[in-house]
């Protein structure tokens, strides 16, 4: 046996091992690399040099920059302004989840935060206003990956920089055709689920009178989900507290530290989209000069770093670019290539990411099987489009019970109503595994 296929046997037993509730994978994938770097003869330092020191900087430099406007209640003004917005008219009550999903992870937020944020709103429209427990959540979660591939979000991120890596030939317009590519998917997903919605009865027409009751005081037990605040249980077992209305100290904060850090966030994103700078130390810049100009704990802003990511990504890269040194993607990508149909090719691709997403984090997925792409785009399938329909094949099929993301969504929902939901989001989820790669290989494969 080759260490070429010794390298692939790995990497499928590190994603098989993720079933163990005790395992992490980045540490694992780190261990992994080490020990086949002995095996293989590989120095030590030259495995070392495959941690994606460029890619830490990103994500600590994208998240410190959201943590720092949590922390000085922009980021609740503005989920509590759309609230306001639409407050009475129904169908765009549906669409709040949606929307504030989409810009959570627009701007930086990880999927599970905006997942704990997302899914007590959604759910608790949906008690109120009779809409179903479904629709709501699946309307919150395709918003939050309709925001995934922006240019600050950890999607976007890690599609530019693994393109880059692998030499993909990206044109400059990419940033904002992955952000267009992931908006448009979302929302053709929104639409016929309102539609289906609608036809069926699980969205009523129409408007409502008066406004939605407001949070319980603290201590209290609401008749249903509040959108005020939500302790939402984990996939591990722990609560997530999500607040959609500002505190009252939030509510009060002056205009210019609301101003000031929108302007920061703009700022970040046109000079990265605009002028090809790097957005992960513009976004340490941002989120430092912030934290200093309204006096915020650093430690409060280093410890939302979500670190357990870092470790995920940066291990399994690592363990990726062993594995390329080896030529284990070569001897993947002739296994799986169509002769004389690099497009079928790439389909194929695209159900192995949507299978293997499931069951298993997507951000890993899509990190494993982006280096195979670079032999297909050879053969002439678009760059951009490759990337967007592996992406999005990967983070589509997420909405099932059996992750982090159904966990979140079944103990935001009343207790009555979680058997049901439970069903419901395991056929929605088993029915995405055989359409959403087609749909997303039809829709972009061809660029």
């Amino acid at each position: 046996m080759s260490l070429a296929t010794l390298s692939i046997i790995v990497l499928v037993a590190l994603f098989a091992a993720t079933l163990i509730p005790a395992f992490d994978l980045g540490l694992g994938a780190l261990a992994a690399a080490f020990l086949l770097g002995l095996a293989a003869d590989v120095a030590t330092d030259e495995v070392t040099g495959f941690f994606p020191a460029d890619f830490f900087v990103l994500i600590v430099g994208v998240t410190a920059l959201f943590a720092v406007a949590h922390l000085n209640g922009t980021l609740d003004w503005l989920l509590d302004l759309l609230l306001r917005l639409v407050r009475g008219r129904l169908v765009l009550i549906v669409l709040v989840p949606f929307v504030i999903g989409a810009v959570l992870t627009a701007v930086g937020t990880l999927p599970a935060a905006a997942t704990a944020i997302v899914s007590p709103i959604a759910l608790g429209f949906a008690a109120r206003y009779r809409i179903s427990p479904l629709i709501a959540a699946v309307l919150g979660i395709t918003g939050i990956i309709s925001g995934l591939l922006s240019p600050l979000a950890v999607y976007g991120v890690t599609a530019r920089e693994l393109s880059e890596k692998q030499g993909l030939g990206l044109p400059g317009s990419a940033p904002v055709t992955f952000l267009l590519g992931g908006l448009v998917t979302g929302l053709v997903v929104c639409a016929a689920l309102l539609v289906v919605g609608t036809r069926t009865g699980a969205v009523p027409p129409g408007r409502i009178s008066g406004s939605p009751r407001p949070a319980a005081p603290e201590g209290t037990a609401p008749d249903g989900p509040a959108p005020g605040a939500a302790s939402v249980s984990t996939a591990e077992g722990g609560t997530a507290t999500a607040v959609t209305a500002p505190p009252a100290e939030t509510a009060d904060q002056p205009a210019g530290v609301r101003g000031l850090t929108i302007a920061a966030l703009l700022a970040v994103v046109v000079l990265s989209v605009g002028w090809d700078m790097n957005v992960g130390y513009l976004g340490l810049t941002a989120a430092l000069l912030l934290q200093l100009a309204f006096r915020l704990p650093s430690g409060e802003i280093v410890s939302r770093i979500p670190w357990n990511v870092v470790l995920l990504i940066g291990g399994l890269l690592t363990y990726v670019g062993l594995m390329q040194h080896l030529g284990a993607f070569k001897q993947i990508s002739d296994m799986l290539r169509v002769d004389g149909s690099p497009l079928l090719s790439l389909l194929v691709l695209c159900y192995i990411a949507g299978v293997t997403s499931f069951a298993a984090s997507s951000i890993a997925v899509f990190v494993t099987t982006m280096p195979l792409l670079p032999p297909l785009v050879a053969d002439g399938v678009s760059p951009v489009g490759g990337v967007l329909a592996l992406a999005l094949a990967s983070v589509l099929v997420d909405i099932n019970p059996l992750g982090i993301t159904g966990g979140l969504i079944l103990g935001a929902a009343e207790p009555s109503a979680r058997p049901r939901l439970f069903r419901q989001l395991l056929i929605y989820g088993l029915v995405s595994i055989p359409v959403a790669p087609f749909l997303t290989w039809l829709a972009f494969g061809w660029w």
